[in-house]
């Protein structure tokens, strides 16, 4: 199991130092402006669908359903082929009508703004084809228990992203913008290069060919199978996509305040993503495959074993990530962001929302291993409504909170959504089950450093309150 994590979560490290120097790169060149928010917009669209899809929806949906099929390859390839056309059908749809989904996604933008964003939305919505691709090879190649592959390709796009920055430096920032939407196209068709790679190694080809050749005679045979995935996946993007709409949510409200506000939130919840990814989001990926093979063999002590030794695991790291983020976010937003055009205030309120996000990682990070546990289980719909909730919460605290405290009351908002999500997933997974998990010494050092952790939150938040 470690072993898994530990692949993952380097590769994600990886990825993430890739991204920060994109990230550091950008906020000096770019810095936080309006056309640094017309990227974000533009690339916001395509990224929310590839962290649902890459970072839980379609495998936690696919796996199950992969596994209790008698005919993978033929499941395999009908859904990869229902999936890539209707995305096809998308991304021409998007291309067609992109000042639409311009002023959907950023309604705060005004006319000029908008005609100014939507052929970048054009251009950044192709990534998501290649991204499915890579995500649906990425899932059977997670079937083989191999992870490394997917964990470090993530860093292609930030590599083709920072190429762009360095090439376009000396240009203006609607040229630098268009160079970076461009990257982002051909991140995602060298991330695809490497699964193919990955693919033709670990013996993938076999199995989707036979599944075309297949496809017509054994179809009817799958009919069960497909059903059973088209009755999970809706309900397991929902289950699984909580944080992305939060984050897509703080945008879309924060192109209504002043400019550069959706940039701050970028760079911020870029931080917060950090420690989200590199613990919870690695350890969720590593264990699931496991925890759903004991569940279907009905081995449900070895799956309560692994699913305690995550926690553990888990709690431990993000306890400790969230108490150095808290004490540092200003040294960290300096260190990462304050050089060229990102200047000292732009830092200030970067940091006071970095803060707001770190409240919710403890919350949001734990409630991924025990969601895990209701998606082997093709609970699904069940996992989907706790979110729905959240997300409502989230909705509401948003718009209370975004008059009086501007964008680092989206954060707060968000955080605090998280911790409704975190007590309604434990409650579908058994009140009891997790008592018998918390029954250990280790709770006692847990505690302690819980209570640090919302000290520091309290008194940086009244410093917040009387800052504003």
């Amino acid at each position: 199991m470690f072993k898994s994590i530990f692949t993952n979560s380097f590769g994600i490290l990886v990825s993430r130092i890739f991204g920060f120097i994109r990230d550091m790169l950008q906020a000096s060149i770019l810095g936080a402006n309006i056309y640094t928010d017309i990227f974000i917009v533009a690339f916001k669209l395509p990224n929310f669908f590839r962290r649902i899809f890459a970072e839980g929806a379609f495998a936690q949906s696919f796996l199950p359903s992969f596994s209790h099929s008698k005919q993978k390859s033929v499941f395999s390839v009908s859904i990869f082929l229902k999936f890539l056309g209707f995305l096809i059908v998308f991304s021409l749809f998007v291309t067609l009508f992109s000042n639409l989904f311009t002023r959907i996604i950023a309604s705060g933008f005004d006319e000029h703004t908008i005609n100014e964003a939507a052929p970048l939305v054009a251009i950044n919505f192709y990534y998501l084809i290649l991204i499915f691709i890579v995500t649906f090879l990425a899932t059977l190649l997670q079937y083989k228990n191999h992870f490394a592959t997917t964990a470090f390709s993530t860093a292609l796009l930030n590599i083709a992203l920072i190429t762009a920055l360095v090439y376009s430096q000396d240009e203006s920032p609607k040229t630098i913008v268009y160079h970076m939407s461009y990257a982002v196209i051909i991140g995602g068709v060298m991330q695809l290069i490497v699964h193919l790679i990955a693919a033709k190694k670990f013996n993938l080809f076999k199995i989707l060919i036979g599944g075309f050749r297949g496809l017509k005679s054994k179809k009817d045979r799958i009919k069960d199978d497909v059903k059973r995935f088209k009755g999970t996946f809706s309900a397991s993007v929902v289950g699984s996509s909580t944080a992305q709409i939060s984050a897509f949510l703080d945008g879309w409200l924060a192109s209504f305040l002043f400019a550069g506000s959706i940039s701050y939130l970028y760079y911020a919840n870029r931080i917060f993503q950090f420690p989200l990814a590199l613990f919870a989001i690695a350890t969720s990926v590593a264990i699931f495959p496991k925890v759903s093979r004991y569940l279907k063999n009905e081995d449900t002590k070895k799956a309560h074993i692994m699913l305690q030794k995550s926690f553990w695991f888990l709690a431990y790291l993000l306890t400790f990530a969230t108490v150095i983020g808290i004490i540092f976010s200003d040294e960290i937003v300096w260190l990462l962001y304050e050089r060229g055009a990102f200047t000292s205030v732009d830092s200030a309120h970067t940091s006071m929302i970095l803060t707001m996000y770190l409240v919710g990682l403890i919350p949001f990070g734990l409630s991924r291993i025990f969601s895990l546990w209701l998606y082997a289980k093709h609970r699904q719909v069940e996992a989907a409504k706790i979110s729905m909730i959240s997300l409502g919460i989230n909705i509401v605290l948003s718009l209370l909170l975004i008059y009086p405290f501007e964008a680092a009351g989206l954060a707060l908002a968000s955080s605090l959504s998280g911790f409704v999500l975190f007590y309604l997933t434990i409650k579908k997974f058994g009140t009891e089950a997790f008592w018998k998990i918390l029954k250990d010494k280790k709770l006692f050092i847990l505690l302690g450093l819980l209570l640090i952790t919302i000290v520091l939150s309290l008194m940086l938040k009244d410093f917040f309150n009387a800052t504003l």
